[in-house]
């Protein structure tokens, strides 16, 4: 059995004696154990990275791009290994996996222009013989706290700027899948990155605790559900941090009478239940707007009949198990509930590649659910769920249905189908929401713009990747400077009068 252990300073170590399970969830069987810091463990971790810091600080911008091609090239080099260890402790398909891989190396690729990314600005002149100039530079320590549902593709989205801003960072994992977190640090460590500037603590909240009250981390990024959002948000900024936390989502999908609705139900089914549901982008659910919702439910029926559910590392396997029995009980439960919707496709019901049905099989189990007539307000409708259950939301206009968005406490991403360039450009502009898709089910950015939604999906005021997380990860200085003319015959200490 496999022992995770943390990576300090460019090595293994134990740290604290306490220590965790880790689960294979297809089989439901324990594949491991993690460590779980202590304290003292995060404070070695921080240590090491502030004696790191300065001399990656002072490391050239072509030196460090350097460092983030070659960990780019290695990633690519190691993307199955890096997948199979993503399957085995998550669950999801290793084709899901492959493409977690993929978005992460694109803000990887996006951090190796950070000599173009770091280019401030300059005034000649502003006064005589004066010049002003805008820099950006490294905030210090800084720490990413990452979810279990893309355990490599959202660490990616905050340590590669970071690193290539010149800041030395501290990953704390998700305790349930935390191996892919090492195979990382040693693929830092073979590009050539200085030991101590990439750590990695696992652990659980004492380690979050941690890092959010040392006096030495300078900002935290956080992704996960909205009360911890909260809580890392709120902590961390009494303790004088900057804070980026990414909360949940429940992200709806309009579709208006005009729709392609072969299109919508490809779209519904693969935003609904790829990697399980979990996942904070997926669309849970589809506000149909009269009349044409009995035939996109038939539609949307056919097609989760199709797919075909089993283990990760099965390459004819196309949505994997949920990452605990906790969390797959809890998902399921939504399904008992007395709210007056109609059970059309019950997950419980599944078959399983190499099993029975899903309710039955060993291992963390719940096929692809669709419920209908989910009344607007109800339970099921407006908690995130984050699991492989589709609500469908029976509305009579385009208005009821962005009403229904807009009142949602969440604003992670939202999208609309439709043929009508007009209403399409109405809706991104009324809609309440921080990324909006128009016949795209999952609008999540490319690198170089920014992730993060808008109300109860984000806490703090900066996105992550994009131009807004090289702003998070540099504070800005102004330089004003004066370099006499060598003809000058004396020393004058006041400021020119005569700007």
């Amino acid at each position: 059995m496999k022992s995770v252990k943390h990576w300090i300073n460019g090595a293994l170590e134990d740290g604290d004696s306490r220590t965790a399970e880790i689960f294979n969830p297809a089989t439901g069987e324990v594949s491991g154990t993690v460590a779980m810091a202590s304290a003292a463990d995060v404070d070695a971790a921080v240590a090491a990275a502030v004696a790191a810091f300065p001399a990656w600080r002072d490391a050239s911008l072509v030196k460090r791009a350097r460092v983030l091609f070659r960990f780019r090239e290695l990633m690519y080099a190691h993307r199955d290994e890096l997948a199979a260890l993503i399957s085995a402790e998550h669950g999801k398909v290793h084709s899901d996996a492959l493409g977690e891989v993929a978005r992460g190396l694109e803000v990887v690729e996006f951090a190796c222009g950070i000599p173009h990314l770091l280019k401030g600005g300059f005034s000649e002149g502003v006064s005589t013989r004066v010049d002003s100039y805008s820099i950006r530079q490294p905030l210090g320590v800084v720490a990413g706290i990452t979810p279990f549902n893309f355990p490599a593709m959202v660490p990616m989205w905050m340590f590669p700027i970071a690193i290539a801003c010149g800041n030395a960072f501290i990953h704390k994992p998700s305790e349930k899948d935390p191996s892919a977190s090492l195979l990382m640090a040693r693929l830092w460590q073979e590009a050539g990155l200085p030991d101590g500037v990439f750590n990695v603590v696992q652990g659980d909240k004492v380690a979050v605790d941690r890092l959010l009250a040392h006096p030495d981390v300078k900002a935290v990024s956080f992704v996960g559900s909205t009360p911890i959002a909260r809580y890392v948000y709120e902590s961390g900024t009494a303790h004088g941090k900057r804070v980026q936390a990414l909360g949940g989502a429940k992200n709806h999908m309009l579709v208006l009478p005009d729709a392609d609705l072969d299109l919508v139900a490809d779209s519904a089914v693969s935003a609904g239940f790829g990697s399980a549901g979990e996942r904070c982008m997926a669309i849970s659910v589809v506000l149909a707007v009269d009349p044409i919702g009995d035939e996109l439910v038939d539609k949307i029926v056919e097609r989760v009949g199709k797919l075909v559910i089993g283990p990760g590392d099965d390459p004819k396997s196309e949505m994997g198990p949920l990452v605990t029995r906790e969390h797959r009980d809890k998902v399921a439960s939504y399904l008992d509930l007395d709210e007056g919707f109609k059970v059309v496709v019950d997950g419980r019901e599944t078959k399983v590649l190499g099993g029975g049905k899903a309710a039955e099989t060993p291992g963390f189990w719940l096929g692809p659910t669709v419920l209908d007539h989910v009344p607007a307000g109800s339970r099921t409708h407006t908690e995130e769920i984050f699991g492989p259950v589709l609500s469908i939301v029976r509305v009579s206009s385009y208005e009821e249905g962005l009403r229904i968005i807009n009142d949602g406490v969440y604003g992670n991403g939202t999208a609309i189908f439709t043929n009508d360039g007009g209403a399409a450009r109405r809706f991104q502009n009324e809609v309440e929401v921080g990324m909006v898709g128009i016949n795209v089910p999952i609008p999540v950015p490319m690198a170089f713009y920014s992730f993060g939604g808008w109300k109860a999906s984000l806490f703090g005021d900066t996105h992550v990747h994009g131009t807004e997380g090289v702003h998070f990860y540099t504070r800005g200085k102004v330089v004003t400077s004066r370099w006499l003319d060598p003809s000058h015959g004396g020393v004058n200490l006041g400021f020119p009068t005569n700007r």
